[in-house]
């Protein structure tokens, strides 16, 4: 007959392994490491009150199911992403670039991803859709890298609650904004070259919309103004060598231009092939002077006089701004940051020839 008392103790149960195609759960890792789903959901997290030995049977259970904790039930209950988003228009510049990998590494350092986004036209249009994005991506916060004038913008299509700093941008004003000192390491280069000697020094600009050829443009008709100089007919480029070396090839028939200031440093290189071809010596003839200080920069024939910016301080300060402004309620809402430059001298730059001096 039967009875109600218990037999023998037994281990529990397995839980059935997931079928392929069932989402693998923190029960399963619970029933397969022998603890609590409230355990499975501590080391998850990362939390420290949890023994060793635990850990490891935790661990080694999410691994044999395959188990990946989800990171976005866990953001949404911490009200936080670890994301942060960043807007840029273009990866065809080496500034982009390299301020993007300092944002990113940076970002990694701090244990927050990034999420990118690029906008295809510099437009209020384009940037509200690149936004829009984000906050269906869900992130914490937002770095504008804004390097060119928006064409119908003159306040951000910002969503609300979202922190922002921009790159490269002139908007100090209303966001906070982190850029190269583009006046300062300009007036450094225009004063090197009279400081040889020159009479003067010719430019090759960069893109009008760029906020940086702006600046740079400014500061060095700026520069010869407060010296007495002549202002000469400045060049325009699109930071591409090829357009330093269209004008270069002009600038090289002008007997009375014996010193350069290129906006960047691929413009300097076209300039200096172009000076080339036409039998002008750099620096006997010519001098010639970039702005970046790009890692081939010292390798260019000759080696490269140059402004030297730091792109990945820019990225830094940027990371660093955003997060400011989410764990600070009292950080600042606006004001610009400027990362300082300065001069790299090498070969393409000396006195000029003796009938030219100033």
């Amino acid at each position: 007959m039967a009875t109600d008392q218990p037999g023998p103790a037994t281990e529990p149960a397995a839980l059935p392994a997931p079928r392929r195609t069932q989402r693998v759960s923190m029960a399963h890792v619970a029933r397969l490491a022998g603890v609590s789903s409230q355990t499975v959901s501590r080391v998850s997290n990362g939390h420290p009150g949890v023994g060793e030995e635990t850990r490891a049977q935790v661990l080694t259970a999410m691994k044999q199911l395959g188990y990946r904790p989800n990171s976005a039930a866990r953001a949404l209950k911490r009200g936080e992403f670890r994301t942060i988003g960043v807007i840029l228009f273009t990866l065809a510049t080496t500034g982009n670039v390299r301020t993007l990998e300092a944002i990113a590494t940076s970002a990694a350092n701090e244990g927050y991803a990034i999420t990118l986004i690029p906008v295809t036209a510099p437009t209020q249009d384009g940037v509200r859709g690149a936004f829009t994005r984000l906050g269906e991506l869900a992130v914490d916060a937002v770095i504008v890298i804004m390097e060119v004038t928006l064409a119908d913008v003159d306040v951000l299509p910002l969503p609300p609650h979202v922190q922002v700093v921009v790159a490269d941008s002139n908007a100090g004003d209303r966001y906070s904004v982190v850029d190269t000192d583009q006046a300062g390491g300009t007036r450094e280069a225009v004063r090197h070259l009279l400081d040889l000697g020159h009479r003067t020094v010719w430019h090759i600009s960069g893109p009008a919309e760029s906020f940086a050829a702006q600046r740079r443009a400014r500061a060095w008709r700026a520069t010869l103004e407060e010296a007495g100089r002549e202002v000469p007919p400045m060049a325009a480029g699109d930071w591409s060598a090829e357009s330093g070396y269209r004008a270069g090839l002009l600038l090289a028939r002008n007997p009375e231009c014996t010193a350069v200031f290129a906006a960047n440093d691929q413009m300097a290189l076209g300039l200096l092939r172009a000076l080339h071809e036409a039998g002008r010596s750099v620096p006997h003839d010519v001098s010639v002077v970039g702005f970046d200080d790009i890692p081939e920069a010292g390798s260019f024939p000759p080696p490269l006089t140059t402004v030297h910016q730091d792109f990945a301080e820019v990225g830094r300060r940027c990371v660093a701004g955003v997060l400011r402004k989410m764990r600070e309620e009292h950080a600042p809402e606006r004001g610009t940051t400027l990362v300082p430059t300065h001069m790299v001298i090498r070969h393409s730059t000396a006195p000029p020839p003796p009938a030219a001096a100033g």
